[in-house]
């Protein structure tokens, strides 16, 4: 990646110089880090249509579940980078119930759905394919590379705390904040240095 960050992200001469201050800084530096880490890898970590069918038919062989389990599921067992939306999956689930592979069953105000016969059939057809999310963790995209799950979450959750030094600290706080954070620019630099 090349320098997306400025040397000092915060404008002017020091902290804080500028229109809005501090916070106001802080706040542009957290977006800016944000939107380069939301960019998609290349090759994209979109699952195709058929990978939500056949993860919903990998789930429910293990157990019945509601539509929202089945998000939660994909989204922990993929390591929280593919999380399909329930725009994707409940309409999968009614496809699946109109092929007569799940049935939906009412529990507590929820449905439950699970496999029919012939969706077992189905599934079982599929045993010797991983579940998508285990293709996808093999080198076929990007969803256990730290590069796309760790890295970003680390540098998201740095800014948020400079964020809230930046609105609550008092001159000397947000200054020994500014001291850390050039301090951690240096030292990632360095990390590239290495080679």
């Amino acid at each position: 990646m090349n320098n997306a960050f400025p040397s000092n992200p915060f404008g002017g001469s020091g902290f804080g110089s500028g229109p809005g201050g501090p916070a106001s800084a802080i706040f542009d530096a957290m977006d800016q880090l944000r939107k380069t880490f939301e960019q998609r890898p290349s090759g994209g970590s979109r699952m195709a249509k058929g990978d939500v069918r056949t993860a919903v038919l990998s789930l429910l062989v293990e157990k019945p579940m509601h539509g929202y389990q089945i998000i939660n599921e994909i989204a922990e067992r993929s390591g929280g980078s593919w999380k399909p939306s329930a725009g994707s999956v409940y309409p999968t689930l009614q496809l699946l119930a109109d092929e007569g592979l799940i049935e939906a069953e009412e529990q507590n105000g929820r449905k439950t759905y699970s496999l029919t016969e012939a969706g077992r059939a189905v599934a079982a057809e599929h045993t010797e394919t991983p579940a998508p999310w285990e293709s996808q963790s093999k080198g076929e995209s990007s969803h256990d590379n730290p590069r796309y799950t760790a890295l970003p979450k680390a540098g998201v959750d740095l800014a948020a705390a400079a964020a809230a030094v930046g609105r609550s600290g008092s001159t000397e706080q947000v200054q020994q904040a500014v001291e850390i954070l050039d301090e951690a620019r240096r030292r990632l630099y360095s990390i590239l240095a290495q080679d």
